[in-house]
């Protein structure tokens, strides 16, 4: 996530040369492209993870450090 970004309230996912903006809320790709294996992660991860993506998207609305969010294991 990055200060001053637009609404929707989203993240954005890196993976090889592959960039995606995904939508908190809907968990749709917004922009850019993924791997389907990737971005199947990627989804799952959010899905696990929308709670605290939604506390790091008012932390950053805020211009406050968002907290980090583990990966899947």
């Amino acid at each position: 996530m990055f200060w001053n970004e637009h609404a929707p309230p989203h993240f954005h996912a890196r993976y090889d040369k592959y960039k995606v903006a995904v939508n908190i809320h809907t968990l749709e790709v917004m922009n850019g492209k993924m791997p389907n294996r990737a971005l199947s992660l990627i989804l799952e991860w959010a899905s696990l993870n929308r709670s605290k993506l939604l506390e790091d998207w008012e932390l950053c609305q805020q211009n406050q450090t968002p907290k980090k969010i583990a990966p899947l294991k």
